[in-house]
């Protein structure tokens, strides 16, 4: 890991630069040679998108880079992010055969550079198919929207992307920490999108800028993959204090380059314990606040951040108070956050979620002096949305036929965080990319079944 400097701003943009460093030529080919390139090899199972695995590593091992990155894109539309965020100790590097003698083959690391040579190279991996006279509109251009649009141009339907944000990318472009994701590669995997014609008019907010309406009648199908919202109050005092942040504004001003010394020497806290909390408190040790803790009201074992992520904290310097949970954000008279009171929490019985429900102990309030607070509870749903497309759906996740990826209206399709319920679940970047793959080829049986009748 890559030493955090916390004296200046001058360090700042240093201290965003990725973490993990890539293979060098010499590197890959010997690892690439480590490969068994297992007949029905295991990490291809393990893979959500079903990336045939020991094809990509053998190009790589042969020479053929260009063959390697359209083994690994055709299957994973935003394989150059996921070689980077992936759980890959979870998922084809943990199914790897060779841990049960040396150490599994590192595939992410791999993937990466095979990808980051077809970048550097400025390849155009996949041409648009024949056009079909369909047109499907997809609304959010994050890693579900990406894929199915990807997919869908292959196959020669007119695609139009309709993206709230001033870039598309979605959460690879704005949400995922830079040190870990720059946006240079996000921006790449759009790029491949364009290239196949497909139209993403960004700055378009379905609802606002165009009607839902106009949508249904304009389009044979569409697609919904807005994923989720903003982050929801804590609903205690002072909120609305300077200092008060919500952690995925907070990330995208970070990669956008809005933040610069204001965390200098700082003490900050940041509520919750996801994926998204630790990006949270470990860019702020990057911004250089001086001190950073994570408060959750449960424990270690019913935190949800990959492991990976919780290491990777911890080797920043971010402490943890579990069974902590804020009750009232304390400011001054010029409205800048001062320190947070908490009450410390015990477990009971489980919720539906399966883990046990945090109980307040009375007479543990204390007060943790902090300069800022970063909120990292989840986030909200397009329920708004949702509605407007008068679509069957529970608290803000739609209903969805699970083979088909239809919703209540057969005409419309969706995928991605607006179908994952609440938890862990399948909530990754490579699931939601194989859900929009999956989505398209829903999409093109239902006409190819209807023009053979």
């Amino acid at each position: 890991m890559g030493k955090v400097q916390r004296i200046s701003s001058t360090n700042l943009e240093a201290n965003f630069q990725e973490v993990e460093r890539a293979l060098t030529d010499q590197e890959a080919i010997e690892e690439s040679n480590r490969c068994l390139y297992c007949y029905d090899a295991p990490c291809i199972k393990a893979c959500p998108t079903g990336i045939d695995i020991p094809a990509f590593i053998k190009k790589i091992a042969s020479g053929n880079l260009l063959g390697s990155a359209k083994t690994i894109m055709s299957s994973n539309p935003v394989g150059a992010s996921c070689a980077r965020v992936c759980p890959t100790e979870e998922l084809c590097e943990g199914a790897c055969v060779l841990n049960n003698s040396t150490k599994p083959i590192m595939i992410g690391n791999l993937q990466r550079y095979s990808t980051d040579w077809a970048i550097k190279n400025q390849q155009t991996l996949f041409q648009p198919g024949p056009a079909n006279g369909k047109r499907v509109a997809i609304i959010g251009g994050g890693p579900a929207g990406l894929s199915a649009a990807r997919e869908l141009a292959r196959l020669g339907y007119a695609v139009t992307i309709f993206e709230a944000a001033g870039k598309a990318g979605g959460l690879n472009t704005f949400g995922i920490v830079s040190f870990r994701l720059p946006q240079r590669i996000s921006y790449w995997e759009v790029e491949q999108v364009e290239k196949l014609n497909v139209t993403i008019n960004t700055n378009t907010k379905v609802g606002r800028d165009v009607k839902v309406e106009e949508l249904l009648e304009s389009f044979d199908r569409i697609v919904l993959a807005v994923g989720m919202s903003n982050v929801p109050n804590l609903g205690i005092e002072g909120e609305n204090l300077n200092g008060v942040y919500d952690a995925i504004e907070f990330v995208k001003a970070t990669k956008s380059g809005l933040l610069s010394g204001e965390f200098i020497g700082k003490r900050a806290v940041v509520i919750g314990a996801g994926n998204t909390a630790i990006d949270g408190a470990t860019c702020s040790v990057r911004l250089g606040a001086e001190n950073v803790k994570i408060l959750y009201r449960r424990t270690e074992e019913e935190m949800t951040a990959y492991d990976f992520e919780y290491e990777f904290a911890k080797q920043d310097g971010v402490e943890f108070r579990w069974l902590t949970a804020p009750i009232k954000i304390i400011g001054n008279e010029e409205g800048e956050v001062t320190g947070i009171e908490c009450v410390r929490m015990k477990l009971g019985e489980p919720e539906r979620d399966g883990r046990r429900r945090p109980i307040e102990i009375k007479g543990t309030e204390h007060v943790i002096p902090v300069d800022a607070v970063i909120k990292a509870i989840g986030q909200s749903r397009h329920q708004k949305l949702i509605e407007a497309f008068g679509l069957a759906h529970e608290r803000g996740v739609v209903k969805i036929n699970h083979e088909t990826y239809q919703t209540s209206n057969p005409q419309i399709y969706a995928c991605g965080d607006i179908v994952f319920g609440k938890g862990k679940g399948d909530a990754m970047v490579v699931t939601a990319a194989q859900q929009g793959k999956q989505t398209a080829y829903s999409i093109h049986q239902h006409f190819s079944v209807t023009e053979n009748a």
